[in-house]
């Protein structure tokens, strides 16, 4: 299963997308998301994000 991120607590700072070994991350309307189908569920963006925006889904 992908990592998702929460658009409510997300604040678009890009930490997961600079931590994200597949470029899985994108920002799209001042919040960042992940492509699913890109996404390795390695984990690595969640200890990325300072407001634990990011869990398992």
């Amino acid at each position: 299963m992908a990592h998702k991120i929460n658009p409510e607590l997300c604040v678009g700072c890009g930490s997961c997308m600079s931590g994200c070994p597949v470029e899985a991350i994108s920002e799209k309307d001042g919040k960042c998301v992940i492509d699913s189908s890109k996404c390795v569920d390695c984990g690595a963006c969640a200890g990325q994000c300072p407001v634990s925006a990011i869990a398992a889904e």
